[in-house]
């Protein structure tokens, strides 16, 4: 239960980091498409931010204390800190490589819980999942340059 509950903290800590990231660029951004990357920013730190706060009760159901301060995020964190204002693709770019170290760190926390047969624990974190993969998806389609021509499908 140990190593579970340790990386029930990372989840967190990635999750707060990640959701303070993605506010900071909402705030932040400028340019020609600011419009588009201020709502995108927006949807995506107000989706992370609901998951903050459940997550640390899932820490408490746990029967174990959920860390809440600045040093102790960025100590548990993979999630790097941003001190610049880079350039709107940059932002997005940043964004998509930490949410893939978010899904693979849920995908983790996944499989500790399944091993501890905390099933409850578990949809919750298949449900972060989810919405991890659709965050993923956003920013990768944002980066995507446009086409020319028709795909196919």
């Amino acid at each position: 239960m140990d190593q579970l509950i340790a990386t029930m903290k990372k989840v967190l800590a990635d999750s707060f980091a990640f959701y303070l990231k993605a506010q900071y660029y909402h705030w932040n951004v400028e340019g020609p498409d600011f419009k588009q990357y201020h709502d995108l920013f927006g949807d995506i730190y107000s989706t992370v931010y609901e998951s903050v706060d459940k997550t640390a009760e899932q820490i408490r159901a746990l029967d174990s204390y959920a860390p809440g301060s600045f040093s102790r995020f960025m100590e548990l964190t993979s999630i790097n800190d941003e001190n610049t204002v880079p350039p709107a693709l940059e932002m997005i770019q940043r964004l998509s490589n930490d949410n893939a170290l978010i899904v693979a760190g849920l995908r983790n926390a996944f499989e500790v819980s399944e091993a501890n047969q905390q099933y409850h624990l578990s949809d919750y974190i298949a449900g972060l999942i989810d919405n991890h993969k659709k965050i993923g998806w956003m920013l990768k389609a944002t980066l995507k340059p446009q086409t020319t021509g028709a795909a196919s499908v």
